[in-house]
Parts: C-alpha cells; sequence; structure tokens
C-alpha cells in the first residue's frame, strides 16, 4: 500500500472517531464482506451533507450505477465519492463552473448545459455517448462502457467553437503494472488471452483513426493497455469520436480539453516508473499524445481554488476532508 494512501486511511478513520464531518457514523461498515473502520455504516454520510438528497436524485433520474454497488459506496477513499463532493454543489452554478474551468487554463467565454442530462446543468457525472462508438454494445451510465466522471461543455473565447471538458477523477489510486492486452477469459485455458485480444480488437481500429493518439504496429504489451492509461485512451477515443459523429449527439462540439485530476501528494501514482518510457505517469502518457495542450493534470485543490471564496463552505468541507 502507498505511503499516501496509508496517510488517507489514517485521516478518515481519524475523522470518523473525532468529528461530525459523517453525520455520527463511526465506521465498522462492510466492503466485499469484510468490517472496516474506514467503511461508513451508511454511505450517504460520504456525501458533503448539502448534497446528499440531491446526488441520489441526481443518479436515479438520470439512470447512473454506483460505483460497486446500487447506493453510495460507504468507502472514505472512494474517488466518485470525492469527485461528486467536489464538483456537485456547484454544478448549477453557471458563472462558478466557468471560472473554475478558466482557472485549468483561461480561454472559455461561456460554460453551457450538459444537453444529455434530465435536468441540464452546467456539469455532468458519469457522462456516456448517445451512440456506441467503440466497439462497447452497453451503453448504461457508470457502468460496462466509457464514460467519464464529471463533463463541462464551454464555448472558447476565441473561435467561438464549443468544446467538451471532460474530468477523469483520481484520489488515492495507484496501479501495479498489469498488462491488459494479455488477459485471459474467466474459465478459458490459460494463455489463450481471450479478453486480452478482444480488447485490442475493439479499440485498435479506432485507435488507429485518432488524430490525438499517436498509432502503434502493435498494440499488445502497449501503454494503452496499462492503467491508468487503459480508462485515458478509452476517454480520449470517447471524446473524439462524439465530435466526429456529433450529428448523432446531443453533445455537439468541435474541440476538447482532457483534465486529469490527481492530488499532488500521491506520487505513488504520478512517480511510477513504466516500462515502455522508463518515466512517470504524466511523461508516459504524453509521449503517446500528438496535441500536449489537450490534456491537463491538475491537484484538487488548485482545481477548486477559484471557486473556494464563493464556497467557502464547502471549501472548509474539503480541506478537512481531502486536503
Amino acid at each position: 500500500m502507498s505511503r499516501y494512501k496509508k496517510s488517507q486511511y489514517a485521516r478518515q478513520e481519524e475523522l470518523i472517531r473525532t468529528s461530525d464531518i459523517f453525520t455520527g457514523d463511526r465506521g465498522g461498515g462492510k466492503f466485499r464482506g469484510y468490517s472496516y473502520p474506514f467503511i461508513l455504516e451508511n454511505g450517504m454520510n460520504n456525501l458533503y451533507g448539502p448534497i446528499r438528497d440531491g446526488v441520489i436524485r441526481y443518479f436515479k433520474e438520470n439512470r447512473i450505477a454506483w460505483w460497486g454497488g446500487y447506493k453510495p459506496s460507504g468507502h472514505t477513499l472512494s474517488s466518485q465519492i470525492a469527485c461528486l463532493n467536489h464538483l456537485f454543489a456547484i454544478m448549477h452554478d453557471k458563472d462558478a463552473v466557468l471560472a473554475m474551468l478558466n482557472g485549468v487554463r483561461d480561454e472559455f467565454e461561456e460554460v453551457l448545459p450538459i444537453p444529455c442530462d434530465s435536468a441540464p446543468q452546467y456539469i455532468g457525472f458519469e457522462v456516456i455517448s448517445d451512440n456506441d462508438h467503440l466497439n462497447e454494445k452497453r451503453l448504461t451510465r457508470g457502468t460496462n462502457c466509457t464514460s467519464v466522471d464529471a463533463l463541462m461543455y464551454a464555448v472558447h473565447r476565441g473561435d467561438k467553437k464549443r468544446w467538451l471538458i471532460p474530468i477523469e477523477w483520481k484520489y488515492t489510486e495507484h496501479y501495479a503494472t498489469r498488462d491488459m492486452s494479455f488477459e485471459d477469459r474467466e474459465g478459458e485455458t490459460k494463455g489463450c488471452n481471450g479478453r486480452g485480444k478482444e480488447r485490442v480488437r475493439r479499440y485498435s481500429a479506432i485507435t488507429d483513426a485518432s488524430a490525438q493518439l499517436k498509432s502503434l504496429g502493435c498494440y499488445y504489451g502497449s501503454a494503452y493497455y496499462q492503467e491508468p492509461f487503459y480508462q485515458l485512451m478509452r476517454q480520449t477515443l470517447w471524446v473524439e469520436n462524439i465530435i466526429s459523429h456529433c450529428k448523432d449527439e446531443r453533445l455537439k462540439a468541435d474541440d476538447y480539453m482532457h483534465i486529469h485530476v490527481i492530488p499532488n501528494e500521491n506520487r505513488t501514482l504520478l512517480d511510477k516508473k513504466y516500462r515502455s518510457t522508463g518515466k512517470g505517469m504524466e511523461e508516459t502518457w504524453r509521449s503517446m499524445l500528438c496535441d500536449q495542450s489537450k490534456y491537463i493534470v491538475i491537484d484538487p485543490k488548485a482545481l477548486f481554488a477559484p471557486v473556494a471564496d464563493k464556497y467557502s463552505r464547502l471549501a472548509a468541507y474539503l480541506q478537512e476532508r481531502y486536503w
């Protein structure tokens, strides 16, 4: 376990013992059949108090699956919960969302409502495409297909074009070396590599056609099939194909910027050296990209900074809980 993850376990357990941030929930809930002090008994208490009812309503109205089940996770290190706790409270505030986006890169004049939600607002969560452009067959928000943790939709100040801004959110995640292009299906003979072949078959031709991802002669063993790059690869293809098929999508855009939210302290994720480059996470992923300006890595506190004064109560919660 990484040093950062250990520190965050300790932080959450201390909050459970000494703070009322979890509304009196004293932990000891179950995760995969076992009780842990950092698992809340009621996953609702994992959410920032003022957003709880709104989050449940949003997930129900938009038919979004929760990570790991049918309700908010009680796992205090859930990145899905962390993303919602940082962004959900400002989703209806057009000026705040614009300020946050321009804090990442000051290029946008307006943010637009997310048209694929039942009651459109300025940040969407677990967003998917209307049509299957990635050979994934099933499109369900939050599970079994490529989605983005959060999405903004904006008008560029210079050329007035519409941009999609997909956001991938990390908290304590870090990844062992695992080549997802060489994996067996459950129950098949070891070494058949059925699951790996299916992944490469599904995405390689689309990757070859990408303007952003570098084409490779052979995709087996490449960075594209190691995490977190496997997620980033699919999200890049997702946004490119929504743009190229915009006539068939409610999300109609001309360009995009991919934001990767990672705590600066999560050095196990950021500094891991990958075999393909011998370099860390960001450098390795950038080596696979054609246009470096389309990929931004930012710390969650830095992302929230432009709206921290306006949302001071939420900022105090996030400081105590995460920062």
